[in-house]
């Protein structure tokens, strides 16, 4: 079985693997064999056209991303090839930037980084965390890591999902929750029936003075309406997505007091590759002794 991983040094991260398993690492540059042959595919990123690489590879089975959002790549997997997603392996790390967006952005720690360029001293109140209440819209894994860490600083925290679980409710009870949280985080996966769900709306509903932060995608929430929803000064944000990606420089987001951007920051820390390829190596062991495979895409997500 051919296998093309998007990393040569994530080698030793795959494990042991069965005999008969050929690992070559393709980076998206010139093809190290003949792709025909490939049957589960790494890839690096959407820099090629992702119709022309599948379609040179009759015998591709398996589609195994690094990231945990698969939207992109939902349109292009044929029927007949399994698209799995690597959830699990950022859910700390996105839980940390949440966290960290919403403590920076709750005691403004944005103006002070501000002022502190300028050279300038200069104390203000600010909110705080403490006590205040958080709705996370998304309460999978990556939602319930952070939870737990809004809870250990004294949050009180409601959660929602796409399915009602005991301390879990669903999207029907946003009309009650969304007026009574100071802190309101996306991580839903982007896909048909989110795209765009943070509309107007929606953010007419949050209170003053509360906080969107986005680590989910950027089309799940109308950019426009919350630009105007933050000039105005009644909302603030925390964004590490945004639509369209890259914002432009000339966008007025970037200008807002009461914006907080990071560029699609939220996974890229140190220790990509040991998170990422064990889960993969994983995933070339079931294929290659015809187990299921973990992580299928269905339904886009």
């Amino acid at each position: 079985m051919k296998v093309w991983i998007s990393h040569a040094d994530a080698l030793p991260f795959l494990g042991a693997l069965p005999d008969g398993v050929d690992v070559e690492v393709w980076d998206g540059g010139e093809y190290p064999s003949d792709p025909a042959d490939v049957e589960f595919w790494v890839p690096p990123s959407l820099r090629q056209d992702p119709v022309e690489v599948v379609r040179a590879m009759p015998a591709l089975r398996v589609v195994q991303l690094l990231s945990a959002g698969a939207e992109v790549w939902v349109p292009h997997v044929p029927d007949g090839v399994a698209l799995c997603d690597n959830r699990g392996a950022h859910t700390e790390v996105t839980a940390e930037w949440v966290a960290a967006a919403t403590l920076a952005s709750v005691r403004e720690l944005d103006f002070f980084a501000r002022k502190q360029a300028e050279h300038e001293w200069s104390p203000r109140l600010t909110g705080t965390l403490s006590g205040r209440t958080a709705l996370i819209v998304g309460a999978g894994s990556i939602g319930e890591s952070v939870a737990r860490r809004f809870e250990a600083c004294n949050v009180t925290v409601a959660k929602i999902a796409r399915t009602a679980r005991p301390g879990v409710g669903t999207l029907a009870d946003l009309p009650e929750l969304l007026p009574a949280a100071d802190v309101v985080v996306i991580i839903v996966p982007l896909t048909p029936e989110t795209e765009g769900m943070v509309d107007a709306g929606f953010l007419t509903r949050m209170k003053d003075g509360a906080l969107l932060v986005n680590a989910a995608r950027g089309k799940v929430v109308d950019t426009g309406a919350l630009t105007a929803e933050v000039a105005s000064g009644r909302l603030r944000c925390a964004l590490d997505v945004t639509e369209p990606e890259p914002l432009p420089a000339e966008h007025p987001l970037w200008g807002l007091e009461g914006a907080l951007i990071t560029p699609h920051a939220g996974g890229a820390v140190e220790g990509l590759l040991e998170r990422c390829y064990p889960p993969v190596g994983d995933q070339i062991r079931r294929l290659a002794a015809g187990e299921p495979l973990a992580n299928v895409v269905e339904h886009g997500y």
